[in-house]
């Protein structure tokens, strides 16, 4: 059976930057296993399969897969498959807000389109970011990552593990240096970080670009299939719960950009938005722009 899909850029404004992500149109009929096999066909970081809503008010159903498993939420086919909805959508309008179902449940989106092929998308987290203990030590990191035990942490920053639906362990470093030569070996990064869950978010202040506030780059976890990933939502959700630990924020609205992708030739720029609430964190936003890439049919 042939099926429709689309192939964007998202965390960019341009193509051949950001993340790219395969969205299946078409999916009746598909199982799991048939969707794991359509995902690594593409072999991108994430594939996409929007389904019927369950609940009429809602526009789509997502399911999520990487290379390796099917993932409950994630930041990057949430965004892009917001804007791609929003541009398919027979009323024309400019901007649209509606909820996406996926496995962490409902995600409320808001979507701005320019033209006939790209937008911006925010969505507002399902589930706030929460601590996870057992956290590697920054002598650990750093032996997992190939760097000095020196070069793990800055200021109050240090190693952590947060999840906002999906677990990443997060371990700040001193440089934009320390990032570039961060080269996970397998078996200390899984004796380390363990195996199960997405991946380790290494991050730092100092930032490529000005007008950001911190540089990151995710190496995944060899459940997902996935070596490195150009642009994380998900993990920036989850860096919500980092901001909450380490950062000394005060109350009301804080806004944060934050660059990923550059060590890969894929310069992505993902926003945050945290509101803090009698010292606690009580909503969390992500954000970011997608571009089509392509359109076609697979035979699935």
């Amino acid at each position: 059976m042939r099926r429709r899909y689309v192939t964007l850029d998202v965390f960019t404004t341009r193509a051949f930057a950001g993340n790219p992500l395969a969205v299946v149109l078409d999916t009746d009929g598909l199982d799991t296993d048939r969707m794991q096999a359509i995902t690594r066909e593409f072999n991108l970081s994430e594939t996409v399969f929007v389904l019927p809503p369950k609940e009429a008010r809602h526009r789509a159903k997502l399911r999520i897969f990487t290379p390796g498993r099917e993932l409950p939420f994630a930041g990057h086919p949430t965004v892009g498959t917001a804007v791609l909805l929003a541009l398919h959508d027979e009323s024309g309008a400019d901007a649209q807000m509606f909820g996406l179902e996926e496995g962490v449940g409902i995600v409320p989106c808001v979507v701005e389109t320019h033209g006939d092929d790209r937008g911006y998308a925010r969505f507002r987290l399902p589930q706030l970011p929460e601590a996870v203990l057992d956290a590697p030590s920054p002598m650990d990191a750093a032996w997992a990552l190939g760097l000095d035990p020196s070069e793990i942490g800055f200021d109050l920053h240090l190693p952590s593990r947060h999840s906002a639906g999906v677990p990443f362990d997060f371990v700040p470093v001193r440089s934009l240096d320390a990032v570039a030569r961060a080269r996970p070996s397998f078996d200390a990064f899984t004796r380390t970080f363990g195996g199960n869950h997405p991946g380790v978010y290494v991050y730092c202040r100092e930032t490529a670009e000005p007008g950001r506030h911190f540089h990151a780059r995710m190496f995944g976890s060899p459940s997902i299939g996935v070596g490195e990933d150009p642009a994380t939502g998900a993990a920036a959700a989850s860096f919500a719960g980092v901001l909450m630990q380490f950062e000394p924020l005060g109350e009301g609205e804080h806004s944060f950009v934050i660059e990923q992708g550059y060590e890969m030739g894929r310069p992505s720029e993902i926003d945050l938005q945290i509101v803090i609430r009698e010292g606690a964190l009580a909503s969390a936003e992500i954000g970011g722009s997608a571009v089509v890439m392509a359109r076609g049919e697979i035979d699935a």
